[in-house]
């Protein structure tokens, strides 16, 4: 069963220069800005969110914002995206703060955690969610600064991130992590790529044991194929159109599709798990 926002590939034929932009996307992506309701369980709350100008990122900031928490979108330059993130936060009825750079960098890492605080008086939930990929035929395509920037935005940023972040968190916060499933089944064309993300389901599950005293929970959200402009921008055409097909579903997943899988780990919902991945992937299993 499909709809004209989920709907069965192939996708159109298209291309983009990475990062991507979601306006040039088709179909458009789906972040829930007409579908997802809140209900006020994360009131109050104030959430640090990477890679928040579109994809699943936009998808977690609607879902937050309608749930009651004040935003902080961390992005790299796509700064049209990133607005438009924003004012769906703010027709929410709660703040957004636009946080332009570069996480693979430590100092300003340190710096967007200070400033959150700075600005909004707490952080009680970080979700980092940016990511890098690119295809590749063959290991000996992959140079040593691609592998470089790939550790640094999916597995060093997250740890910089969570360094700067756990002295100033309270009994009750929360740290997200986005995986993959990746990370349990690991595509040749994303050697790289792949390779992180099992670093981040364990980093996941070692972070989650050091901070339980402190009362903070961590957790990972491992998406299947999700249509975002990851894909379009680092993917070949023909693996592009056919986006997805391969899951039980028979499509790609919708960034809106993995909202409540975060909402449920940031929230009371999700007041026992820790150290969890979450699989959202369309029926491919991870076991």
């Amino acid at each position: 069963m499909t709809d004209v926002r989920r709907p069965l590939p192939p996708q159109p034929r298209q291309t983009q220069s990475p990062p991507g932009h979601t306006a040039l996307m088709e179909p458009a992506p789906d972040h829930g800005e007409k579908s997802y309701v809140g209900n006020n369980r994360l009131h109050g709350k104030v959430a640090l969110i990477t890679g928040a100008d579109s994809g699943i990122g936009r998808a977690v900031a609607i879902a937050f914002a309608r749930e009651g928490a004040d935003i902080v979108i961390s992005y790299l330059n796509e700064h049209e995206d990133a607005k438009e993130t924003a004012r769906w936060v703010t027709d929410a009825g709660r703040r957004a703060k636009l946080a332009a750079g570069d996480i693979t960098n430590e100092q300003f890492c340190s710096r967007l955690v200070r400033e959150t605080v700075e600005a909004f008086g707490r952080i009680d939930i970080l979700v980092n969610n940016a990511a890098f990929q690119r295809t590749y035929a063959s290991v000996t395509d992959i140079t040593a600064e691609e592998w470089d920037i790939t550790f640094r935005t999916n597995i060093y940023a997250p740890f910089f991130l969570s360094k700067a972040c756990v002295p100033h968190m309270k009994p009750g916060s929360a740290i997200i992590n986005t995986t993959s499933i990746q990370s349990r089944q690991p595509s040749a064309h994303l050697l790289a790529y792949a390779s992180t993300k099992g670093a981040v389901s364990n980093f996941t599950a070692g972070l989650a044991e050091m901070v339980a005293e402190q009362g903070i929970r961590v957790n990972a959200v491992a998406p299947g194929p999700i249509w975002t402009p990851l894909i379009p921008s680092t993917m070949p055409v023909e693996k592009t159109q056919s986006f997805g097909k391969q899951t039980l579903m028979g499509r790609a997943g919708q960034p809106a599709e993995l909202a409540g899988a975060y909402v449920l780990l940031a929230s009371d919902l999700g007041s026992y798990m820790t150290g969890a991945v979450v699989p959202v992937t369309g029926g491919e299993i991870m076991i």
